[in-house]
């Protein structure tokens, strides 16, 4: 469920956790009860795992300019190797 941020006029500012739908909802200060309003802050992106950021910065920046390759990576240059069993020579062939 996301964190909503409120701010009460005496106490300072307080989070609230609650589902989507019950997000334009008033709140009330746990310490003191006065009505609270809400305060829009920006998202904690850079709080997640450092590993995940580095994937999605690459993802995103493959989207737009696509790294351009010569050849098919991971591939062997060697020739592979024809069997010489009569048994494959009746498998069907691709």
């Amino acid at each position: 469920m996301p964190t909503y941020a409120f701010r009460c006029p005496h106490c300072g500012g307080f989070d609230v956790i609650r589902p989507m739908r019950e997000a334009g909802a008033p709140a009330t200060c746990p310490e003191c009860g006065t009505a609270a309003r809400r305060v829009f802050e920006s998202p904690a992106l850079r709080a997640g795992d450092p590993r995940m950021r580095r994937a999605l910065d690459a993802s995103e920046r493959s989207a737009d300019e696509p790294a351009v390759v010569s050849s098919v990576p991971g591939r062997n240059r060697r020739a592979t190797p024809i069997s010489r069993d009569p048994r494959h020579a009746r498998l069907p062939r691709p």
